[in-house]
């Protein structure tokens, strides 16, 4: 028998104090520094379906740069106001759209599906675009098998999978030469990739502009002894730059032959 529809109960205020022997050594929670103009401007509502221990530290990180947050949890012990006592916590099932519209779902800005189940992300994003109009919505992938669903077709803009970042990570770290896959950007039609280049690379002394670059792929940044370059026409590229790039995935065979490339590290699918 299915269980019944989990009715919203929405914390947007911090509970009583506890008894002093289980006070947290942050009660009372320290109050948020005032906000500048410029953040209260750029503010965002974003709603974040699970919070677990990803949701929670996301809705922390939001909190920080000034932004206002729901967290939307199914899991009563799960439901903690202590951990971030600015966010409305509510108690609903993100996969109900009765609750979803209790909640007022539709007038959150951005969306996040970050439950550690791959099946409610996808119907969280997929009603929160379709039904709620979200105009943003990012949703976490658990399994890399289940990337491939985790597209528009979905109501997904963005998707995270955490192993395959990982994997790119682990990659960019050991890579010199070698085109390497960072993310997946806008619905998988361009990537943000990344190439070290050799200490005897062939493209040091020669400028930015000299590099034929395939027209669906852009140098957005050079990397350099811990400086962050924005690339100029007549910049020198050096032996040992970490280049990154926003390229379709159509034009990576075309950069990986104007950069001399020979191979691809990368955690999807690319031309061997």
């Amino acid at each position: 028998m299915a269980s019944p529809c989990c009715r919203p109960t929405t914390w947007s205020m911090s509970p009583p104090p506890p008894a002093a022997s289980a006070r947290p050594s942050h009660w009372p929670p320290i109050p948020p520094r005032a906000r500048t103009d410029r953040e209260r401007s750029s503010s965002m509502k974003v709603a974040i379906a699970g919070a677990g221990a990803v949701g929670r530290s996301i809705a922390q990180e939001l909190l920080r740069g000034g932004h206002q947050v729901m967290l939307l949890e199914r899991r009563l012990d799960h439901i903690d106001p202590t951990i971030a006592p600015t966010a409305i916590w509510t108690h609903a099932d993100a996969c109900e759209l009765e609750t979803l519209e209790e909640a007022g779902l539709e007038t959150y800005d951005v969306v996040i599906a970050a439950t550690g189940d791959d099946k409610v992300n996808l119907v969280f994003s997929l009603l929160a675009k379709t039904e709620f109009g979200a105009g943003r919505v990012v949703a976490r992938v658990n399994d890399p098998r289940n990337e491939w669903l985790f597209d528009s077709s979905w109501g997904v803009d963005v998707a995270v999978s955490t192993p395959r970042l990982l994997a790119s990570l682990v990659e960019e770290a050991v890579s010199v030469g070698d085109l390497v896959r960072l993310m997946t950007l806008r619905q998988g039609q361009a990537n943000l990739v990344e190439i070290t280049l050799p200490t005897d690379t062939p493209l040091a002394g020669k400028a930015v502009r000299t590099l034929a670059l395939p027209r669906d792929a852009a140098l957005v940044t050079i990397l350099r002894g811990g400086r962050v370059i924005v690339p100029q026409a007549d910049d020198p590229l050096e032996g040992e730059d970490e280049l990154l790039f926003v390229a379709s995935v159509e034009a990576e065979d075309e950069l990986r032959k104007a950069l001399g490339v020979n191979s691809f590290n990368g955690t999807g699918d690319a031309p061997a």
